[in-house]
């Protein structure tokens, strides 16, 4: 694990744009990597595993992560691990892979990256992908995109409305608040309600999205921009 030390002196004219966090296993591949970044990418940590990357993406939480799939540690999970335990955060995951296989760019999209390339890419490709990550767009290398298609289907967005149309507009309130990070406590106090008929209607929402917890809930809410 690398955190990025603050070496002071003066400071510069144009802040870089992006914090970014480079998660491999190969530390000779993140000193290429991190050389052939843009100057608009601030590479402040870099990790070598799943319970590494954790650590640091929740220490730091940049505004991207370039994360190889294949991972050591953790669960075994490999980078849709290290994906899903950041889900809450507002750091957005790009992944970077030699894999081309449609299994590992389902998995790790699933989990919630926004975009994956082949380590083929290029510097400024990357570079530009994580602008377009960050933004809250999807990016992926032109074969792979079809995967993702070929996964999710044109139905998402149906799916996505029906799953809504389940909620109740009090659950839609209580929802959005606490994808916003509200405590129970403070979603009470600003809907009027107790904090038990929080604890009630955040119940029902996770059992009809089918969602684990409220980290899940926040990134699902972000996902699809209704926070």
């Amino acid at each position: 694990m690398t955190i990025s030390p603050n070496t002071g002196g003066a400071p510069s004219a144009a802040p870089p744009s992006l914090r970014v966090v480079l998660v491999d296993d190969h530390g000779i591949f993140r000193a290429g990597l991190r050389a052939e970044l843009g100057p608009e990418l601030d590479v402040v940590g870099e990790a070598a595993n799943v319970d590494e990357a954790i650590r640091v993406i929740q220490e730091l939480v940049p505004d991207v992560v370039l994360l190889d799939v294949h991972l050591p540690g953790g669960r075994g999970g490999g980078g849709a691990e290290v994906a899903k335990q950041c889900a809450g955060f507002s750091t957005r995951f790009l992944a970077l892979s030699v894999s081309d296989a449609a299994e590992d760019v389902v998995a790790v999209i699933r989990a919630g990256a926004r975009g994956y390339l082949t380590k083929s890419a290029n510097g400024a490709d990357i570079t530009a992908a994580a602008f377009r990550v960050a933004a809250g767009d999807a990016v992926f290398s032109p074969r792979l995109a079809g995967f993702v298609l070929d996964a999710f289907g044109t139905t998402a967005s149906t799916e996505m409305d029906d799953n809504l149309d389940l909620l109740s507009a009090r659950e839609m309130e209580v929802m959005r608040l606490i994808a916003r990070g509200y405590t129970y406590k403070e979603t009470a106090k600003e809907l009027f309600i107790s904090i038990k008929t929080v604890e009630t209607h955040v119940s029902a929402v996770l059992r009809k999205l089918q969602l684990s917890n409220r980290y899940e809930l926040a990134r699902w809410a972000s996902d699809r921009r209704i926070v």
